[in-house]
């Protein structure tokens, strides 16, 4: 569908008052959750473990993202992300500040684990808010920039937290970008508005053409699971919740030990330049958001857009396994260029709320990213391990293409029941998402 259908007239103040204040809200969950990625050294060295047992510290994380994702989803439906987030930001603030006073890995692991559970909360949540603000027709361009929250701020913090480094240790680092977490906590009380009709700021205009549009295209989805039971065994959920899964194993997995692999292609450069390196590939993430989500909301084509930037990202990321620091300015140009596909992500957050909706929408997001973001553990623990056993960053990279072409080939297989659309054919026929 494409832009032009969008009414000219109608107000844009959900572009304004919604997606800053959520992309930022993003933004600081994504510091805290990978900034450990550049303590990694002096958490080997102050905690006397080894890359392996750091890469379990990172990855636990995700089991307890685990925990409350579906119902996150629930809650952000009966009682609204305002309260919800609000609480989530100052509780873990205090916990991504309690990582810089670790004495052991017990304590990093709780700490980690914790944390993850708070943060399990923010993706359905944040998924039920731009579901309830922004049709199919604007929903991947207001996915994407609310995700651009997570390069953004890669950018911000790779170069700070080396600073930091540099200057202070990591025990700082925590404290320093924990605090930004509290304060924005009360900022999201007083600027968030759960749905178009609590809102103060926003026009009539605006509001109508939000409810109504959300209407009707609830309307089009039919034979839709009728609760959580059913949709956890629905055929469609498990699809994507395997494809999110891989998707996420094969790039956060890369992406979080993104420092290492820097240092092995800058061959021993200090923290400051290796995390200016680092943001480059963020700053690709950033413009294959814009690129990709426009693309998806003109065609509709986000399986299609899904399947080319992760094949494109685990080609690019096989000619890094083998140019390492023997050709530099290539392999930084392949960092750049696998980061591109960062975008399949809001490509693929489009897709559910085309074949869910209501209160099965919120637990189904939230099933699908816990299982998901299962990958987030198995992706830097696996890495970690291959470092250790091979003392190499290329076994890794290897298995990381191939794990990113299975979930090109898995996004392929989800479609939808047939919806009450007059264009769609009568009889059997199944409509598919593109």
């Amino acid at each position: 569908m494409s832009n032009n259908s969008i009414p000219q007239h109608i107000p844009r103040g959900r572009w304004f008052f919604v997606v800053p204040v959520a992309f930022i809200m993003y933004m600081i969950s994504y510091m805290d959750r990978n900034n450990i990625s550049f303590g990694f050294a002096g958490l080997e060295k102050d905690l006397g473990i080894s890359a392996t047992y750091v890469g379990l510290a990172a990855g636990i994380f995700f089991w307890g993202f685990m925990i409350l994702q579906v119902p996150g989803g629930f809650w952000a439906q009966k009682f609204g992300t305002k309260k919800l987030i609000s609480v989530c930001l100052f509780i873990w603030g205090i916990l991504s500040i309690s990582t810089g006073y670790v004495n052991n890995l017990t304590e990093l692991l709780i700490v980690r684990f914790l944390l993850g559970t708070i943060e399990g909360v923010i993706w359905p949540s944040a998924m039920v808010l731009l579901g309830n603000w922004f049709p199919q027709k604007e929903r991947t361009r207001a996915n994407a920039f609310f995700m651009m929250g997570a390069p953004i701020s890669s950018i911000i913090m790779a170069p700070l937290s080396g600073i930091i480094l540099d200057w202070v240790g990591w025990r700082e680092m925590f404290l320093f970008e924990g605090i930004p977490a509290i304060i924005w906590a009360v900022v999201w009380w007083f600027v968030i508005a759960d749905k178009p009709s609590t809102a103060k700021w926003i026009t009539k205009e605006e509001r109508e053409y939000i409810e109504n549009t959300l209407e009707e295209e609830r309307k089009k989805i039919v034979n839709q699971p009728k609760n959580f039971r059913e949709a956890a065994k629905n055929r469609n959920v498990l699809l994507l919740a395997a494809t999110y899964f891989l998707g996420i194993m094969g790039l956060y997995g890369f992406s979080l030990w993104l420092p290492e692999i820097v240092k092995t292609v800058s061959d021993g450069s200090s923290n400051t330049v290796v995390g200016l390196i680092t943001a480059l590939p963020w700053i690709s993430a950033c413009l294959g958001l814009i690129i990709c989500s426009s693309i998806c909301d003109k065609t509709g084509k986000n399986k299609l857009m899904y399947t080319l930037t992760c094949v494109s990202a685990a080609v690019f990321l096989l000619i890094l396994t083998f140019t390492g620091k023997n050709y530099p300015v290539i392999s930084i140009i392949c960092l750049t260029l696998i980061n591109f596909s960062y975008a399949k992500n809001a490509a693929f957050w489009a897709i559910p709320s085309k074949i869910l909706k209501g209160g099965v929408l919120g637990g189904a997001t939230g099933f699908i990213n816990a299982i998901g973001n299962l990958g987030g553990f198995f992706g830097p623990y696996l890495f970690g391990l291959m470092l250790t056993l091979t003392n190499s960053t290329k076994a890794g990279m290897i298995i990381f293409s191939i794990i990113l072409l299975a979930a090109a080939f898995l996004v392929q297989l989800v479609r939808t029941s047939k919806e009450t659309d007059p264009k769609l054919k009568s009889g059997t026929e199944e409509f598919k998402v593109s």
